[in-house]
């Protein structure tokens, strides 16, 4: 069960952090802005159900080893869904009213939330060796 939960929580935190710091940031250095706005902006719904599943996935592998380490994933699942649901649609609706302010203000609480859940998957892969015993 420690591989399965190391593995699902390294899949987690290299997924977040090549999509937020690689992928996001490769399509506006690589296409127009006109091009890579809506391009990033199909792409998310996507990147938010991989958060869910590798989360919920890898806070059940947790479960029987770790009960903090569990709770914790799941606090990523469970944070997510709001962010994709919730989130998301105003930030696209703030970018089609042109409302910049608003998107500024929406676009840097969904950055915070992922780098929180980076920070959170990254603290739980460190605790994972201990485990091992």
């Amino acid at each position: 069960m420690i591989t399965l939960t190391l593995l699902t929580t390294a899949l987690l935190f290299g997924g977040m952090v090549l999509y937020s710091f690689g992928f996001a940031a490769f399509l506006f250095a690589a296409l127009p802005p006109e091009i890579a706005g809506p391009t990033i902006r199909r792409a998310f719904p996507h990147f938010y159900l991989f958060v869910i599943a590798t989360s919920a996935l890898a806070a059940a592998f947790a479960w029987p080893l770790d009960l903090w380490l569990s709770f914790g994933l799941a606090a990523i699942t469970l944070t997510t869904v709001p962010t994709r649901q919730i989130l998301m649609p105003a930030i696209n609706r703030a970018t089609d009213q042109g409302a910049k302010a608003r998107f500024k203000g929406l676009h840097g609480l969904s950055v915070a939330i992922t780098l929180v859940h980076i920070g959170l998957a990254g603290w739980v892969l460190s605790q994972i060796p201990a485990l091992a015993g």
